[in-house]
């Protein structure tokens, strides 16, 4: 793994959690359901050297995975910052060892390996993208589009990405939302990268009706199936000319390696949320790359913490497939960062500053928060 070994431990005070919700510009439909409000776990880990700023992404209901956001404010206040308060001092990557015990909530996990990254990162006056093995300094920059009223209001949507200068489209899809929905825009855009996402709306009983997606020259079907079928994804594959790319499936390094075994994946979405952190989204980065396999930045609607940070990540030599790294507009009128992220002619810049590279806009914070609470030693 790129990230020096001598990166400097902190002393880890407290910890602050947040719970935020933030209004979304428009409702946002996935096979899950519809959100308008983004609701997330801030955290904030304080050290005599300075604060470090995480992301916790879950989301208010556990439909994407088993998390949610009450049950990982419990288990981070309870269990998880606890066993970190209780050592003297801590590098980022002591955060996976200490709470390995802990089964599970790995997006708990991430947010409070990216608080104390981001402090230990700050202190060292190293940038996030440089400690992971960043090459370039900005990526390009795709949008996630949820189901839309009908496939005339699909491609009306989709025209106001591309006119924004998104590189990419993604379409979600669901039973009954899918080939008239993926036509439509393909009739609309012939030449547009497009892909389209599931949700584990399907099983293998729809393989034909998912092969009717052949004929779009897509980039990718993401997660048509249910997260544990890697066994069914790897028969689908076979019936399949589009690649096929797994989500939900990838938790971990191991689980890509299962993954890529079986043949279940040609492709693999890397969210650093879902798989517990950003050092294992990067292990999971360099076992695709040394497999060959392409990947890309997934998104979970973050703010601008987890987009500063999901920027970094995506601007690893193996990430070849623009990413969810949006422009902060896509989802909010007002980030909770000073400097929200923007499209630069389809791209988004990576930060350079310390750490995340980015700074805290405490009155829109405090004009979001809902829940606050700060565990000390």
């Amino acid at each position: 793994m790129p990230l020096p070994e001598d990166l400097p431990a902190v002393t880890l005070d407290g910890v602050e959690l947040r719970v935020l919700r933030i209004p979304l510009v428009s409702p946002f439909t996935t096979s899950f359901g519809t959100e308008t409000e983004r609701e997330v776990i801030v955290v904030r880990a304080l050290t005599p050297d300075g604060d470090g700023w995480g992301e916790i992404v879950t989301q208010q209901a556990p439909l994407y995975s088993s998390e949610y956001t009450e049950g990982a404010w419990d288990v981070s206040r309870r269990w998880l910052i606890p066993a970190l308060l209780d050592r003297d001092r801590l590098t980022p990557g002591d955060v996976g060892d200490v709470l390995t015990p802990f089964v599970g909530h790995r997006m708990a996990k991430a947010g409070l390996e990216l608080a104390v990254l981001d402090a230990s990162l700050r202190a060292s006056g190293l940038p996030l993208a440089s400690a992971l093995g960043a090459v370039h300094d900005r990526v390009p920059s795709g949008v996630s589009v949820g189901i839309q009223r009908d496939p005339a209001a699909l491609v009306d949507a989709v025209a106001g990405y591309l006119a924004e200068g998104y590189r990419r489209i993604k379409i979600k899809i669901r039973p009954g939302r899918d080939l008239a929905d993926t036509a439509a825009v393909r009739a609309a855009f012939p030449d547009i990268p497009l892909q389209v996402d599931a949700n584990s709306a399907y099983t293998l009983a729809d393989a034909d009706l998912l092969a009717g997606l052949d004929e779009f020259g897509l980039l990718l079907i993401e997660q048509p199936l249910q997260e544990d079928d890697l066994v069914d994804h790897a028969a689908l594959a076979r019936r399949l000319r589009t690649p096929l790319c797994l989500d939900e499936s990838i938790t971990s390094a191991k689980s890509a390696r299962d993954a890529l075994a079986l043949g279940a994946a040609a492709v693999v979405n890397i969210k650093a949320g879902r798989v517990g952190g950003y050092l294992e989204a990067v292990r999971v980065h360099d076992l695709c790359r040394d497999a060959g396999v392409p990947v890309w930045c997934g998104g979970m609607l973050e703010t601008g913490i987890g987009r500063a940070a999901n920027a970094a990540l995506a601007a690893l030599p193996g990430f070849t497939l623009p990413g969810d790294v949006s422009a902060s507009d896509r989802f909010y009128r007002r980030d909770i960062v000073t400097a929200p992220i923007v499209l630069e002619d389809g791209y988004v810049r990576v930060p350079t500053g310390p750490g995340l590279g980015i700074a805290i806009d405490a009155a829109e914070l405090d004009d979001v928060t809902v829940a606050r609470e700060e565990l000390r030693r």
